[in-house]
């Protein structure tokens, strides 16, 4: 694994002293777990495609951490919010079939000396991240890690829009095969309109469609007051990526 004190002094340099001081107050222990994770997670996923590779992960668990100290979790909190955007996409379903990671996160969480107790609670968080698993419910409301599950969900959403995000829904929708665009397709759907769970996990539409069915959908949702921040400025560009493609489209 990464060099305990290298990994310490990558997370300590990152941002502002807030964070120094939070990432400073975890266990010797905890910063070596997350180590530990973060490279079994990283070969573990080196050959995924371009939208859903360990960049990804990367830029989620960074994303993670910058919401937790600003929402100022305790330090169990952010350990386990940590290892849960580390872990949150092992075992995708669109790639696994599997609704449930909870198998994979555990064996991961194993192989790294996790102790039990935490790698249930962070199968548990994992197991609850995703969009379509909420499309019958805020699946964080009432739950006991609540405030750890919504820094990585809005961390994870946050990674779905803007320029990023348009780079890996037409990333995923190649790898499918899926048409860029096609005025006829249906469902087109309008923001207003309800999409069910079954509708978002059978349909095989063209990538745009994709921005009215989930992507334009997220800056609404984030449950943070830091996602939230961050959130705008991503939805924006869409806005205006989306009204630039139907121009060039004729």
């Amino acid at each position: 694994h990464l060099e305990f004190g290298h990994f310490r002094s990558q997370l300590s340099s990152m941002t502002t002293a807030n964070w120094r001081e939070s990432v400073a107050a975890l266990k010797e222990a905890q910063i070596l777990t997350i180590s530990k994770v973060y490279d079994k997670v990283k070969a573990t996923m080196s050959s995924n495609e371009g939208s859903h590779d360990f960049h990804h992960v990367h830029r989620v668990f960074l994303v993670t951490l910058k919401i937790a100290i600003q929402e100022s979790l305790s330090l169990d909190d952010l350990f386990l919010a940590a290892l849960s955007a580390l872990l949150h996409d092992i075992s995708d379903w669109k790639y696994s079939g599997n609704e449930s990671a909870a198998a994979a996160v555990l064996q991961v969480c194993e192989s790294c000396d996790v102790a039990t107790d935490i790698a249930q609670q962070v199968a548990n968080i994992v197991d609850r991240v995703s969009f379509h698993s909420e499309l019958n419910g805020d699946k964080s409301a009432g739950f006991v890690h609540a405030h750890a599950l919504r820094c990585v969900q809005d961390a994870d959403r946050l990674d779905a829009i803007g320029a990023i995000g348009v780079a890996r829904c037409f990333a995923y929708g190649g790898s499918k095969g899926r048409a860029l665009y096609d005025p006829e397709a249906h469902p087109h759907r309008q923001l207003a309109e309800t999409v069910s769970k079954e509708q978002y996990m059978t349909e095989d539409t063209p990538s745009l469609n994709h921005f009215y069915d989930k992507l334009l959908r997220l800056k609404d949702g984030m449950k943070t007051s830091a996602g939230q921040a961050l959130a705008q400025q991503r939805h924006d560009f869409m806005l205006a990526f989306v009204d630039q493609f139907k121009q060039e489209w004729g």
